[in-house]
């Protein structure tokens, strides 16, 4: 019985210990020092931006702004609408590094 116990002990702390790792590895993976920008619009937003942020794309609005429609999404005029990507797990750091991003290639 004893023997039992403590296995079921060790089990619970690897479980513990393990759930902790994912955690973790889930919160780096989502911070501002991990994110690339360059990657995510490629990825994401240039198909309606296009390479150079030259659609759909205003940088003469406020950086606030810009983020709000990052992360809230903005409904246009002319669909395809701005999607919300605060729901798909970018953060307000993180899309002030997509604004960024684009101002960089407008230039």
């Amino acid at each position: 019985m004893k023997t039992f116990k403590m296995m079921m002990l060790a089990t619970v702390a690897a479980v513990l210990v393990a759930g902790f790792a994912l955690i973790s590895a889930a919160a780096r993976a989502n911070s501002a020092d991990d994110f690339d920008a360059a990657a995510t619009y490629k990825a994401k937003c240039v198909a309606c931006h296009g390479a150079t942020a030259e659609k759909k794309f205003d940088p003469t609005l406020s950086d606030a702004e810009l983020v709000e429609a990052v992360l809230k999404g903005k409904k246009v005029e002319k669909p395809p609408n701005m999607p919300a990507y605060q729901e798909k797990g970018i953060t307000e750091d993180q899309a002030k590094a997509l604004v960024a991003h684009m101002k960089s290639l407008k230039q």
